[in-house]
């Protein structure tokens, strides 16, 4: 039974935009830092954009 209702190719692609985000967007904000991203059903439905709003959002955050 697929994970949280999702395919392998849903798995993946959400994968590798969180994995692109991070790169484009945060490495150089948030520095060496595991980070563990819990994508939830819905989160499979976002845009890129969505993704990198919550993402963006969560640094500033962390940053103070």
């Amino acid at each position: 039974m697929p994970r949280l209702g999702q395919t392998a190719v849903a798995r993946n692609r959400l994968r590798r935009r969180l994995k692109e985000l991070w790169r484009r967007e945060l490495q150089h904000r948030v520095g060496l830092l595991d980070v563990v991203i819990r994508a939830g059903r819905t989160t499979y439905r976002a845009s890129f954009a969505e993704l990198r709003a919550d993402l963006v959002g969560w640094a500033e955050r962390q940053a103070g």
